[in-house]
């Protein structure tokens, strides 16, 4: 596989987003045994850009992950974040409490194995924070050699900034895909004029984008999309133009929706490398296979419009 420069760091120009493995989604579809076996082939093929997080679960994908670059840790580039909590409720809430980001860091470093993160992000900014309190917490880290380089998730371009001035950001992890275009107008473009790598998470569009769901009743009932906007009923239905447009510009190149979905994703710039998470070997072969792949500019464009369409929120 190619590789691209996330904030000097080498990584393949497709990586692997680890959370579905453990969190999320439908548990009837778990495997850890084969979870293992996709983390091993992805540093095999070259996604060697590995992310998780400490709410994934919470802790179990972390752990997950631990056991699996479990001596082969000079063959990825590891990835994790913090600053996501659930609380008594069951929600997920941010806390970027300086005190609860180091514990939360320490945490990692236990349960993935390692004695140093290669990027540590902030999962959310807190409001209840001054983002300058929660990164310099993390830039304390990255002193003491606990984490090499420091990452944003989810953050507007002032938030981003106001980190930087206290410690340069190395990338921000968004969402980003053919119907989650948002972060194209100022945070992707801030990332290439400051020398940041932009981790683009559910680049297929949680899996819509490949073709995978033709309604509502093919998601089961643990699966947190069922509450997502864009997966109810109406949504799908209208969503369908899009997941066929996708398809029909596969044919033409002879290659598979996600493929599409994924290059289109990667010609939006060299500082982005997609994260499209898997659970199979096979989606994981396919899906890396998308680095050879090159969308003509009409195509691009006419992907582009395909996706402005789409019906439903992302959250």
């Amino acid at each position: 596989m190619r590789t691209r420069n996330v904030n000097t760091l080498e990584v393949g120009a497709i990586g692997l987003g680890c959370m579905g493995m453990s969190f999320a989604y439908s548990r009837s579809r778990r495997n850890e045994e084969e979870s293992v076996r996709v983390i091993h082939r992805a540093m095999d093929v070259g996604a060697t850009l590995i992310d998780t997080a400490d709410v994934y679960g919470p802790h179990t994908n972390e752990e997950l992950v631990g056991r699996a670059i479990r001596g082969r840790r000079d063959d990825l580039v590891l990835a994790s974040k913090c600053g996501l909590i659930v609380d008594g409720n069951g929600n997920i809430v941010p806390n970027g409490r300086p005190e609860y980001l180091r514990t939360a860091a320490e945490g990692s470093l236990r349960r993935l194995g390692v004695e140093r993160i290669d990027l540590y992000q902030l999962h959310r900014v807190d409001p209840k924070v001054p983002v300058a309190e929660s990164w310099g917490v993390l830039s304390d880290l990255v002193a003491e050699g606990k984490v090499d380089r420091i990452g944003l998730s989810e953050a507007t371009v002032e938030q981003i900034a106001e980190a930087h001035r206290v410690h340069p950001v190395a990338t921000v992890q968004s969402e980003l895909s053919l119907w989650s275009q948002d972060q194209l107008d100022e945070v992707v473009p801030w990332c290439r004029e400051n020398g940041a790598g932009f981790i683009a998470y559910a680049p297929l569009g949680r899996a819509f984008l490949t073709g995978a769901i033709g309604s509502a009743q093919d998601l089961e009932a643990d699966d947190w999309r069922q509450d997502n906007p864009r997966f109810q009923a109406a949504a799908i239905e209208a969503n369908h133009k899009l997941a066929d447009g996708v398809a029909d510009v596969a044919a033409r190149y002879d290659a598979t929706p996600a493929q599409v979905a994924l290059a289109w994703v990667l010609a939006q710039g060299e500082h982005i490398v997609p994260i499209p998470g898997t659970k199979r070997i096979a989606y994981l072969e396919e899906n890396t296979r998308a680095d050879t792949l090159r969308l003509s500019d009409v195509d691009l464009i006419l992907l582009s419009d395909l996706g402005r369409s789409a019906v439903g929120s992302r959250y």
